[in-house]
């Protein structure tokens, strides 16, 4: 079934065209990853899908018969609901319903109202086929896995981050036939990306949404749509797929290249030999000319830009250059970290991971040198160049102009390599994806990703040896993220970076530094799917050395058997506690089989209690049903050691 259709969509700014003549279709059941490069109208092409704002020409149409739920980059909640009833809301239609039933129950205790009686059944109806009394339980796990541990706390006291969780949270209880998301792996962890990311590729959903998240964008998309040069490109299939697609574009696009080469020094030839031609019915042919020759010095000036190779001598740096020594902090009377110990190198590659207020922008912050710790010594060496890439923009003048606010820092960057050893600012905006006509514009005329890969430039144009990143990939686009890899590759200097992004992780570092509780960082070495497997081998080992911990337990309650009993006496005299257990499992689960058969029943006709009682017995089902799995695996390990 067709859930969206866009159609020749236009949208300008300040009368600079973002995109015309946009047009793709959406199936139920499709997730399409918009990608592009910062400024190019991705996000206001989905405001314009959700219906907040319209385009200048064309239509986007959504099926009316659909549920269709929008999660935008910043999220302003309307009241000051607590978390767990702004996530229920998702589903507000089975919330009313739920307090109507609530409220029918009470009623029909003191009338024998027919219509009431008549209402309250049709509402039971509804409720259990939307299974509505399960509502709150999957809202409160929902929000669990998405990092919202205290559900009772007000939205309006909650971090932009936070609300942004709530919003996901929402948007995935209410289950729309199709889901519009804007950057929804910015301020999430590594792990809750991960779950997130399974959830979606795991669901019937439609989703239509935006990512920097390589890894995220690879696992859930089936089809990528990218807005290049005002216009829509589709390549079917995941990110991998968008990647080989468009390398045989490219391909084709070289070829097409040369072959305009030949051509254009024939024509050139033709019209040099004289003035005549030009005078004459061959002028169309002159003006084609003309274009090609245009439209060839373009494609040669985007691969140029391509060919563009930043080899960044790092500055001296002297045997000391970050020292810290047992540091230590705490915030508010929370540890954050404990006797930590970390002496730089020329050469590092560090990438630091842990969930979200866990201390790692402290961490980074007390490396640069602008807090102290609460015990240990922190000292910066003499020779340290530090450029800090931070999450909040601060020190940009929005009446700078773009090439303006590079130059401020630096007119260039002395790589001190080859012959073409000084990288301008001009090279570097083009490295970063700013062509020449936005040299000159005002920088209060960028959109927030321009604004944060302008920022970048003036870090990296200060030619820094220590290079220190806090969650550098929020809001850059692909291409960005791209050609700071490339940056990387190059650089000689000290490197730490704070981020959730899998796939930079993997390009950019080479050792993690985990945050992990009790306010201990552990370091692995290896770059982020190093760390993954080195985790996963550990959960593993401990898993094997709790079964074999649990097994000599029970070894040591057992009766030890005599040297002439069978294999088979032996067992049951070295087992008879664990048998007597097994039998006590055996009874707990029958006991626990026949309370959740009663819940069941009394919940297949609520009519009978109030919406209190009703969530109380739903309540008590999820937690017997829990009750049953544990007991049974425990059962299950039992039998395995008899």
């Amino acid at each position: 079934m067709n859930i969206l259709s866009c159609t020749a969509l236009a949208k300008s700014y300040h009368d600079v065209p973002l995109f015309t003549n946009i047009s793709f279709g959406m199936e139920s059941g499709e997730r399409v990853g918009i990608i592009g490069r910062n400024g190019v109208g991705k996000s206001t092409l989905l405001n314009i899908i959700a219906g907040l704002d319209v385009p200048d020409s064309g239509e986007s149409v959504i099926n009316s018969s659909i549920r269709v739920v929008h999660v935008p980059q910043a999220v302003m909640p309307d009241d000051d609901s607590s978390v767990l009833q702004y996530v229920m809301q998702g589903r507000s239609d089975l919330v009313d319903a739920l307090y109507e039933h609530h409220a029918l129950c009470s009623e029909i205790e003191h009338s024998n109202d027919e219509k009431l009686h008549r209402r309250l059944h049709q509402l039971t109806d509804f409720l259990e086929h939307e299974n509505a009394w399960l509502l709150e339980r999957q809202a409160l796990s929902i929000a669990h896995e998405l990092g919202l541990e205290d559900t009772s706390q007000s939205m309006f006291s909650l971090s932009g981050g936070q609300r942004k969780r709530a919003a996901l949270a929402r948007a995935l209880v209410a289950k729309p036939d199709l889901l519009i998301l804007d950057e929804p792996t910015n301020h999430l962890d590594a792990d809750t990306v991960q779950w997130l990311q399974d959830y979606l590729a795991q669901s019937n959903l439609g989703v239509i949404f935006i990512t920097h998240d390589r890894y995220f964008l690879d696992a859930v998309a089936t089809r990528i749509v990218e807005i290049d040069q005002q216009r829509c490109f589709t390549y079917a299939g995941n990110y991998e797929e968008y990647l080989m697609q468009k390398e045989n574009f490219q391909a084709v696009q070289q070829a097409t290249t040369d072959h305009e080469a030949n051509k254009l020094r024939s024509e050139l030839a033709w019209l040099a030999k004289g003035a005549k031609a030009r005078r004459t019915k061959q002028k169309s042919r002159i003006d084609w000319v003309e274009k090609l020759s245009d439209d060839h010095a373009q494609r040669e000036k985007k691969l140029a830009e391509k060919r563009i190779e930043i080899e960044v001598g790092a500055n001296r740096l002297g045997s000391k250059i970050l020292e810290a020594v047992s540091i230590k902090k705490s915030i508010g009377g929370k540890l954050l970290f404990d006797n930590f110990t970390y002496n730089a190198s020329a050469g590092d590659r560090i990438g630091i991971i842990g969930p979200n207020g866990t201390g790692k922008t402290t961490l980074l912050n007390m490396l640069a040198g602008r807090i102290q710790p609460d015990t240990g010594t922190m000292k910066i060496g003499s020779t340290a160049k530090i450029g800090f890439y931070e999450q909040e923009i601060r020190d940009i003048a929005l009446n700078h102009t773009v090439i303006g606010a590079v130059r401020e820092i630096a007119e260039h960057i002395d790589t001190g390599i080859g012959r073409d050893r000084y990288l301008s600012a001009r090279d570097m905006l083009l490295k970063f994806g700013f062509p020449p006509k936005q040299h000159h514009v005002f920088v209060s005329t960028l959109s927030g990703g321009e604004l944060r890969r302008l920022a970048l430039i003036r870090i990296l144009i200060g030619n820094p040896n220590v290079l220190l990143f806090d969650e550098p990939t929020n809001d850059l686009d692909i291409a960005t993220l791209t050609s700071l890899e490339e940056y990387l590759d190059d650089f000689y200097g000290c490197l730490i970076v704070v981020s959730h992004d899998r796939a930079f992780l993997d390009r950019a570092v080479q050792f993690i530094y985990a945050f992990e509780p009790g306010g201990i960082i552990k370091q692995y070495p290896g770059n982020y799917s190093a760390y993954l497997e080195k985790k996963e081998l550990r959960k593993e080992a401990d898993k094997e050395q709790n079964k074999e911990s649990l097994k000599k337990d029970i070894q040591h309650t057992t009766i030890i058997p005599t040297a002439s009993s069978s294999d088979s006496s032996e067992k049951k005299r070295r087992s008879y506690k664990e048998q007597k257990e097994i039998q006590q499992a055996e009874r707990k689960v029958h006991e626990l089989e026949q309370r959740k058969k009663d819940l069941e029943a009394f919940l297949a006709q609520p009519q009978t209690d109030d919406y209190q009682m009703i969530m109380q017995k739903s309540t008590e089902l999820a937690e017997c049903q829990s009750e049953l799995e544990e007991i049974f695996e425990r059962w299950l390990l039992l039998q395995e050691s008899t």
